[in-house]
């Protein structure tokens, strides 16, 4: 809190903060707070950490979950050894876009044995892991690159089997509270005994918008994992990159042939930003003066 207000305010005075030993204890159970700040990575090195260290059961909660490559990979490996992680995500979020990132993220988890839940009430804002009942985490982080890289976040860690057994207890409360979500026969993302029916499966978003949405999302993924080797494919994943790469070329010959195809709409897209960064820059002037102005009529002695 001091260093935050230190940056916001300003340094906060040494004989108005509490020293740790006028601290009374509190309770028996020892925890460690893991105090996160942009531009750092500790906490996404514990995350993968633990996820490399469970051997029976790893447990999480995430409001914002969109994992990056890596720790998928964490979390798809230790489901193939045998770990038993589940993965409990709101249905409903604050955060359209985040869903989808999310939800185009559930095939590569469900494929690996990672079992998947969505929360059915109105908000689930909590960022938990537990890890084989004796190591827990619980703060403000969430399973994203923004809180890993880019947040100021505040956690604490436990390492009790009572305090994780309660946290377990908690845990398998909530899933009672929430929907499974697995692959149908043609390994599509549904929602655990939804009917068949086509129109009635889970998609990655409400609405056209929403699937081409994440499907534009799941196709950069794909063709970035093709480029990168940061994410071992798939083989359902073929057919995808096959259509991918085959539309590249079959656009190449086409502006080779037609280059004006390619020249007109680029040539449009530059004037149009053009035009537009030009207004914007003829508004700001015009709004800086009229502040100006306003301020020496303020000043001016009546």
């Amino acid at each position: 809190f001091a260093h935050i207000w230190a940056i916001i305010v300003g340094p906060i005075p040494e004989s108005e903060l509490a020293s740790r030993d006028s601290l009374p204890q509190a309770g028996k159970t020892a925890i460690r707070v893991v105090a996160s700040m942009p531009v750092t990575a500790g906490l996404f090195r514990l995350d993968q950490l633990v996820a490399a260290l469970a051997r029976k059961r790893l447990w999480l909660t995430d409001a914002y979950y969109a994992g990056t490559t890596t720790y998928v990979q964490a979390l798809r490996a230790a489901a193939k050894d045998g770990v038993d992680v589940r993965l409990l995500v709101p249905s409903g979020t604050d955060i359209p876009l985040l869903r989808l990132l999310s939800m185009t993220g559930y095939r590569s988890l469900l494929e690996a044995g990672v079992r998947v839940f969505e929360w059915n009430g109105t908000m689930l804002h909590a960022k938990t892991s537990i890890a084989d009942g004796r190591w827990t985490r619980i703060g403000s982080s969430n399973l994203n690159i923004s809180s890993w890289f880019g947040n100021c976040e505040l956690d604490v860690v436990v390492e009790d089997e009572i305090f994780s057994g309660e946290a377990e207890e908690m845990y398998l409360q909530d899933l009672m509270n929430s929907t499974e979500v697995v692959l149908n026969e043609r390994r599509r993302v549904r929602a655990a005994g939804e009917a068949r029916h086509p129109r009635l499966m889970m998609t990655s978003g409400r609405g056209r918008g929403g699937r081409a949405a994440a499907g534009a999302v799941r196709i950069g993924n794909t063709v970035g994992a093709a480029f990168t080797g940061r994410r071992v494919l798939e083989p359902v994943e073929a057919r995808l990159i096959t259509g991918v790469g085959a539309s590249l070329l079959i656009l190449g010959a086409v502006v080779a042939l037609f280059p004006r195809v390619l020249v007109y709409p680029l040539l449009f897209v530059l004037v149009w930003f053009g035009i537009a960064l030009l207004y914007r820059s003829y508004e700001l002037h015009r709004e800086d003066r009229r502040k100006k102005r306003s301020v020496q009529a303020h000043s001016c002695p009546k």
